[in-house]
Formats: C-alpha cells, sequence, structure tokens
C-alpha cells in the first residue's frame, strides 16, 4: 500500500510561523509534524509515501536526504504549480507509477484513524473511492457528508446553518482511491477533489463514507496546532511526552504543561504555561507566556507577558515588559 500526503500549501493560517517553512515541518513536540504523519502510516503497513509539494519542497529533501521519514522510503512529486487538492492528487500518483489502490491524506491532520480497517471497508464495498468521516459538535463550520445504510455518500453540504445540518459527520481527510479516480481529474488546470470529483462520484453511487471516532485534528490554526501539543503532553494518544527537551535550559522558571524544545532558555522567575517554546527560543526573566507560541529563534523579553494565543513568529522580539494579547508578531495580515 502506498499513500499521497498533501504538503504543498502555504499553511497561511498558521502565519507567521509557516512565513518561512511548510506547517507540516514545525515541530509537535518532540519531531517534525510529518513524521508523526509518516510514522502513523508505517504503522499501518504503509510501504511508501508519496509527499506532493509545492510550498518550499526543499525543505523535505533538506530534512530527508537519504529519502526516508519515519523509517518508510519517500517519493518526492513536486508540483511545478498549484493545483489544487485533486490535481495534486493526480501528479503525484503519475509521478509516482501509482496504479494500484492507494491512500490520500491530508498532511496537516493528526489522527489514530485505523488505515487498515478504512482499507477494508473500501474493498468490502467495492467503492471507487472511500472518505473517513469525523464527528464534530458544530458541524456548521465545516462540509458536511450525510451518507446512507449501506455508507453511500449522498452529497456534501458546505457549513450548514446552525440546527440544519443533516448529520454531524465531517470529511476527515483521509482517502482509499483506486486508479480509475485519477481518469475523473481533468489535467492542465486546478482541480478540487472536495468541490469538484468527489461530488461527481457520489452523484455516480461510487464514493462510500468510513466512520470513525478515532483521535482526529485539523492543525491548520494556531489554536490547534497548540492544542495537539498538549494532548501529547497530557496523555491523549498513548503514553504522555515529556515537554521539556533534554537540551532545553530551564533556570529556575516555573514550565508547565508546556514544550519548550531543544537549545531554548527560559530564565528564573519566568513562567511558561499551556505554551509551545520552540527550538533556540530565550524566554527572559520574570516573563510570562500563557496559551502562547513562540518560534524558534525568536527572543521574549524580561518581564514581557504573552497571553491568549499570541504567537511569535521565528527569530521574532518581544521587547522587556512588553504586553501582547491575542497578538501576531509580526502581523502579516
Amino acid at each position: 500500500m502506498r499513500a499521497i500526503v498533501l504538503v504543498g500549501g502555504f499553511g497561511t493560517r498558521l502565519r507567521p510561523l509557516t512565513s518561512d517553512r511548510p506547517k507540516q515541518m514545525l515541530p509537535v513536540v518532540d519531531r517534525p509534524m510529518i513524521e508523526h504523519v509518516v510514522g502513523h502510516l508505517a504503522a499501518n503497513g504503509v510501504d511508501e509515501v508519496v509527499l506532493s509539494l509545492g510550498f518550499l519542497p526543499d525543505a523535505f529533501r533538506e530534512a530527508y536526504p537519504d529519502g526516508a521519514c519515519a523509517g518508510v522510503p519517500l517519493h518526492y512529486a513536486v508540483e511545478p504549480e498549484p493545483l489544487d487538492t485533486a490535481g495534486a492528487i493526480r501528479f503525484a500518483a503519475e509521478d509516482a507509477g501509482i496504479d494500484d489502490t492507494f491512500l490520500v491524506l491530508n498532511g496537516d491532520v493528526l489522527t489514530d484513524l485505523p488505515f487498515g480497517e478504512l482499507v477494508e471497508a473500501h474493498r468490502a464495498t467495492g467503492a471507487e473511492g472511500t472518505i473517513s468521516l469525523t464527528p464534530v459538535d458544530d458541524p456548521s463550520r465545516y462540509g458536511v457528508v450525510p451518507t446512507d445504510g449501506l455508507g453511500r455518500v449522498l452529497g456534501f453540504v458546505e457549513k450548514p446553518a446552525p440546527g440544519e445540518a443533516p448529520c454531524n459527520w465531517i470529511n476527515a481527510g483521509t482517502y482509499v482511491l483506486q486508479p480509475s479516480v485519477l481518469d475523473r481529474i481533468q489535467s492542465g488546470r486546478r482541480v478540487s477533489v472536495e468541490r469538484e470529483v468527489f461530488p461527481a462520484m457520489a452523484a455516480d453511487g461510487a464514493l462510500f463514507g468510513y466512520q470513525s471516532t478515532a483521535y482526529w485534528v485539523d492543525t491548520g490554526t494556531p489554536e490547534a496546532y497548540l492544542g495537539v501539543q498538549l494532548d501529547l503532553l497530557d496523555g491523549v494518544r498513548g503514553p504522555s511526552l515529556p515537554g521539556v527537551d533534554v537540551k532545553a535550559t530551564v533556570d529556575g522558571a516555573d514550565v508547565n504543561r508546556s514544550v519548550v524544545g531543544p537549545g531554548a532558555v527560559v530564565a528564573a522567575g519566568a513562567r511558561v504555561v499551556d505554551s509551545v517554546v520552540m527550538a533556540g527560543a530565550s524566554i527572559g526573566e520574570g516573563a510570562v507566556v500563557e496559551g502562547s507560541l513562540v518560534g524558534s529563534g525568536a527572543t521574549v523579553g524580561r518581564d514581557a507577558r504573552l497571553l491568549e494565543l499570541t504567537v511569535v513568529g521565528h527569530g521574532g522580539a518581544v521587547e522587556a515588559g512588553e504586553r501582547l494579547v491575542a497578538t501576531r508578531r509580526p502581523d502579516e495580515g
């Protein structure tokens, strides 16, 4: 089994952390996000991962120069131009020579979905495509996917009004596809799998849904990106991971339920709570970082305060005594 992982997006919702690097190369506790994604694929029997690349592809090549990630061989498929989700899938599949049933994943989703069971369900129905579905409390924010009693997808309802959704199951961004799906994707233009290809397949009765309550988070926002790391510290996904790297320096500071990366320094009297301080960052004496994200190499001055999901970009600076609340620095719009 081979899997295409879509990692070509610009990650605009996570800026400034993604201004100079793909979001899948951002750390999630102790390793880059992409290693969590590929590691779970490997644990579920995937033999090769095709990375569908667009934005800053060299970041992946430089990180994995031997062409392997989490013990899995990688194939790099670099789009010549942005092709949207379906276009990216077709390009990557053709570039890698995929001619059998394959998986597709959005690379910014962290999940414990049992991929083997998903593939078995796909084969049992004889579907052309099967999409994983996850339940949410507020389906009005998502694309809702109703199915019939056999699991066949009946259609797609994009962001229904509150209380009007036909169900609370949404597209979870993991798919099993037959090679014939590639013939449905027109070449030479941008094509969306969610808005064009899947609705057409549903209309033909060829698309099925697989409902799962497994852990699932779209990490594309600062809140979600922070949340998945706190989940790993809390043991929500198996044994809890240590948050403070052995190469970090915490000198008489209060660090609670937080990630402090290698080479980072948290000075005496500082307080870091429910936050992520990335590699090489510096938190000054008496500073407070609460529920916030501090990029690699950033500097937070003495007695500064970062509150309510403030995000400081890589190499950014917060002056001594500054108080930032729900702020992005730099603010890139």
